[in-house]
């Protein structure tokens, strides 16, 4: 009963949205229906709209309300299938759902076959927080770490020796009392309530933050580094804010995604330059960006194709304050754009769109510090998420 209720009333929305505003039914639909919205590449049906055809504006993820997310995460590449986009959702009630690609098992669900509408993962309760990977997830439940998909470099921190992708969740070794955790391109980072900070993995580019590039199957506490409030992980870069407001970083360094005024790998975290007073951070694919306790933001690293909004497309070794984004609630971005969620319940983007992955209805990139507007204020927004090195965007 309750069922057929939400399909008559997603029914009654988009007939009366069509009818108000045809040419404006993206927009216009965001602000009176409750469903998460996601758009740009959909390829492997990442986008959870049941299609697999790209998505110009925002479009609903079949039967899942904002309401309803506690967090939701991107996973995944382009627009090949062996990119893997895909997403997951962890829901209030500590269900987590998925959908897109799963050719390593990434979507947990005991299979490799890939599905275009969001589906729950059966079994798995109880969840605090979820995170995808290039091609595996990590969940919290009662403080200790689940992992699923991807094992060839060890990065479900299993212990085992076998590089066999895992369908359904599996536990990491060792972790106990976790409050976070995020998982990059082949690698894991878990918070642990202390304010320690352990990694596992992949140890290319020095991204485990333990002072050497090995590879490690369990997890390990990255040395001398104390006192972390959280982590944001992008591809091969860690972010870490520390509780005095400092941020710290590791890992591949070439695009300057680390802040520290060079382009050379680090293995042990390095302090981000000229940022205090740091009250939040996020990253992605190859950049960092931080909002300030003014409210203002700054952003560092990779930016080819201006997704660092700074009127420029030159790469940034150190952050640059970016005067005309303020009221910045959530950021995310992917291989080549940014997308960000604004006090006013906006979602605004900047960057490369040949994929439409600004969700503005175009093809067309920024140029300058321009933005464009994938959903207008009062939307009821207030997180985005991407796929981690793709082109597919999402907003909760």
């Amino acid at each position: 009963m309750h069922h057929s209720k939400r399909i008559t009333l997603l029914a009654a929305v988009t007939a009366a949205t069509a009818l108000a505003a045809p040419s404006l039914s993206a927009h216009a639909a965001a602000g009176t229906d409750p469903w998460v919205r996601a758009w740009g590449e959909n390829a492997q049906g990442q986008l959870g709209n049941g299609s697999v055809l790209v998505q110009q504006t925002p479009a609903a993820v079949i039967g899942i309300t904002r309401d309803d997310v506690r967090e939701l995460s991107g996973g995944g590449g382009g627009a090949a299938a062996a990119a893997n986009p895909f997403a997951v959702a962890l829901l209030k009630d500590g269900t987590v759902k998925s959908w897109g690609a799963n050719t390593t098992g990434q979507l947990g669900n005991g299979t490799t076959t890939a599905q275009s509408f969001p589906a729950t993962v059966a079994g798995l309760s109880g969840v605090s927080e979820v995170s995808s990977g290039l091609n595996h997830v990590l969940a919290v439940k009662g403080g200790r770490v689940l992992a699923w998909g991807s094992n060839a470099s060890k990065q479900l921190g299993t212990g085992q020796d076998t590089t066999n992708p895992y369908k359904t969740p599996i536990p990491v070794q060792s972790l106990d009392r976790v409050k976070d955790v995020g998982a990059g391109c082949d690698f894991s980072v878990a918070l642990r309530q202390d304010g320690t900070v352990w990694t596992w993995g992949k140890g290319d580019n020095g991204r485990l933050g333990t002072g050497n590039n090995t590879t490690r199957e369990t997890p390990q506490k990255v040395p001398e580094l104390v006192d972390v409030e959280s982590v944001a992980v992008g591809c091969d870069h860690v972010l870490a804010l520390t509780a005095d407001g400092t941020v710290k970083a590791w890992g591949k360094g070439a695009e300057g995604q680390l802040g520290n005024d060079a382009t050379a790998d680090s293995n042990k975290p390095v302090d981000v330059a000229y940022l205090d007073a740091v009250a939040r951070i996020f990253a992605t694919s190859a950049s960092g960006f931080a909002v300030l306790d003014d409210g203002s933001l700054a952003g560092w690293g990779k930016n080819t194709d201006r997704q660092l909004g700074d009127g420029t497309n030159a790469n940034r070794t150190t952050p640059v304050v970016l005067d005309t984004l303020r009221g910045v609630q959530s950021i995310a971005g992917g291989a080549d754009f940014t997308v960000a969620a604004l006090d006013d319940g906006s979602v605004i983007g900047w960057g490369a769109n040949a994929a439409a992955q600004l969700g503005d209805g175009s093809t067309t990139g920024t140029t300058g510090t321009s933005t464009v507007t994938a959903l207008p204020p009062g939307s009821g927004i207030t997180h985005v998420a991407t796929t981690v090195t793709g082109k597919s965007a999402f907003a909760y």
